[in-house]
């Protein structure tokens, strides 16, 4: 059976990088398309199997990780400091929720990013914007950034070098139950949210003692399944990665496990959409407050036209003063046609403002409130509320304003190092893990 995944090719492409030697473009992927595989589709599969029980309202999503991945930033440090949140995180939902997790990085492959404008101007001069690593350089300077196809190489290597740490730690014992302790030896005396933290874990050993004086010790106590994904952007880096499973003859982006089409590429005549039809990973799409029920209904059609579960899950992102406006018609609708989808809440990118410093924050009251409001709605049509998707990192960063440690916007300068926008700091995600756990159980 012959499948034309190129068909993109036709139509019109939304953020795409200006390249300016097609010729070293099509070097590069060639390239790639030579290279191994980072994920396989038997995974990819495995992944769709869990998120159609987020589908059956059986299990909830965590997706969180940076805004913008860099490649100075693929180290065991780093690697290392933003899986030991996401599973701090996980561990509060499970254990305080009581809903089993699925857990998925937005890692791997972060490294472009959609811009509202293609230039940016400062003092009087004006460069191309920058649009992630894969694309070109952060530096403001003419040589920076130029969109370089060599960097969609490097890209791949330091999305392997995250992959294979990522499942040394998740395989390796890193992850074992029994560790719930040291993964908050280093901040629990001083954040609030890691003193809840340490009491939750204190319940834990007290129940996994009990277990294993039953003599029961389970393998999934020692690993957890782990999981890539990233917004599949540049449409010649996730094409040229894109292979036919030889078990089914179908084609997956073996980029990650998960993709997902961002709310400024979403349109339904457009690249994204198209090659998204064509591949057979589990996929998400970002709606923000503009989105139709129509608009839903549409992307369920060309996306998941046999109604699989676990296929599609729509990523809203509404803004804290939208989400109680503008959700309920979507969810009501896409449930009320019978679509297999999964929702997940983005309270991330609908709440960024400026500061008067002059850099992008977000308020962690603001991200909480959108959480209540995407939990009010689900609980008043009935439906599940499927999960969340956030950008934080592992490390004490100073970019959004609250949190039990609370950071005011004096104090955005002192550590705001993000190559894109604000992130939730390791004590600030864990206050969200703790509300969600609350929200959770209540619904």
């Amino acid at each position: 059976m012959s499948i034309n995944f190129d068909s993109w090719r036709r139509l019109p492409a939304a953020q795409q990088p200006e390249w300016p030697d097609r010729d070293e473009l099509e070097k590069v992927v060639a390239e790639l398309k030579g290279l191994p595989p980072l994920v396989f589709a038997g995974e990819c599969d495995k992944l769709k199997a869990e998120l159609a029980a987020v589908t059956r309202g059986e299990a909830f999503v965590l997706q969180g990780g940076d805004c913008a991945e860099t490649f100075a930033g693929a180290t065991a440090n780093d690697v290392r400091n933003k899986l030991k949140t996401l599973l701090q995180m996980a561990i509060v939902l499970t254990y305080a929720a009581k809903v089993p997790v699925v857990k998925i990085g937005r890692m791997a492959g972060q490294f472009a990013k959609p811009r509202s404008k293609p230039t940016e101007a400062r003092d009087g001069i004006e460069l191309p914007t920058y649009r992630g690593d894969m694309v070109n350089g952060f530096d403001f300077t003419p040589e920076a950034r130029v969109p370089n196809p060599w960097r969609l190489l490097r890209a791949y290597h330091s999305s392997a070098v995250t992959l294979n740490l990522a499942r040394a730690f998740t395989r390796g014992g890193y992850a074992d139950l029994r560790q719930v302790h040291a993964w908050n030896q280093d901040f629990v005396i001083e954040s609030p949210a890691g003193k809840r933290y340490e009491q939750l874990a204190r319940g834990i050993d007290q129940a996994l003692a009990f277990m294993r004086a039953c003599g029961a010790d389970p393998d999934e106590f020692h690993t957890v399944e782990f999981y890539s994904s990233h917004e599949a952007l540049i449409l010649d880096y996730d094409h040229a990665l894109t292979r036919i499973d030889s078990r089914t003859g179908l084609p997956y982006d073996v980029s990650a496990h998960m993709v997902w089409i961002g709310e400024r590429t979403r349109q339904l005549d457009g690249a994204h959409v198209e090659f998204f039809s064509r591949i057979r990973n589990p996929i998400g799409v970002k709606l923000g407050p503009t989105t139709t029920p129509e608009d839903a209904l549409a992307l369920v059609e060309r996306l998941n036209p046999d109604n699989e579960p676990g296929r599609l899950t729509f990523i809203t992102r509404m803004g804290a003063g939208k989400i109680r406006d503008h959700l309920p018609s979507l969810v009501e609708k896409v449930t009320a046609s019978g679509a297999a989808v999964a929702w997940i809440c983005d309270p991330m990118h609908g709440n960024t403002f400026e500061a008067p410093s002059g850099h992008k924050t977000r308020r962690l009251d603001d991200v909480l409130n959108e959480v209540a409001g995407f939990f009010e709605v689900h609980g008043a049509l009935g439906t599940h509320p499927g999960g969340i998707h956030i950008e934080f990192t592992g490390d004490d960063v100073t970019e959004c304003v609250g949190g039990g440690l609370e950071i005011v916007e004096d104090d955005l300068a002192r550590r705001y190092e993000t190559a894109c926008d604000p992130r939730l700091n390791r004590s600030q995600s864990l206050d969200l893990a703790f509300r969600v756990a609350e929200l959770y159980r209540s619904a």
